[in-house]
């Protein structure tokens, strides 16, 4: 694998973040179309209904497939982070920093994470600028 930096870290699946969310914004429009373009009679409920809600349905569980996902991780990020600091310093990581500053941190070298994680908190540096900050880059191949 190559390696990762701060231009090249972000990782795009096209087919799940581009072409899905236009397929099912375009059979929701498409339903939405339909429905505007029906005689809208109560004991029609039944037909056109489904067709509104099952892109809607489909919207909903394409965002929160990813949402979970990513929630989960970041939950294994930030304990595997917590006990890379406490092998490397004896103490976990500070508990003001939010989980994307933690997130950001993963990307610090070893010899790296101890004085920007203090410097982090000393200064709030945002997720960005911590990985500007990052001299030695260690390349996280995992993230989904």
């Amino acid at each position: 694998m190559s390696d990762q930096n701060i231009k090249n870290h972000p990782r795009y699946v096209p087919l799940w973040h581009f072409i899905m969310p236009l397929i099912i914004f375009v059979i929701l429009g498409m339903s939405i179309i339909n429905l505007v373009h029906t005689d809208m009679h109560m004991h029609d409920l039944h037909m056109w209904l489904p067709i509104i809600l099952i892109p809607v349905a489909m919207l909903v569980l394409w965002w929160y497939a990813r949402a979970f996902a990513l929630r989960a991780q970041d939950r294994a990020i930030r304990a595997e982070e917590n006990f890379r600091h406490y092998i490397l310093t004896g103490k976990p990581l500070d508990s003001k920093l939010s989980i994307g500053q933690i997130i950001a941190l993963r990307f610090a070298s070893d010899a790296e994470l101890p004085a920007l994680a203090k410097r982090t908190v000393e200064e709030n540096l945002s997720s960005k600028e911590i990985k500007a900050a990052i001299q030695n880059w260690r390349g996280d191949f995992h993230r989904v």
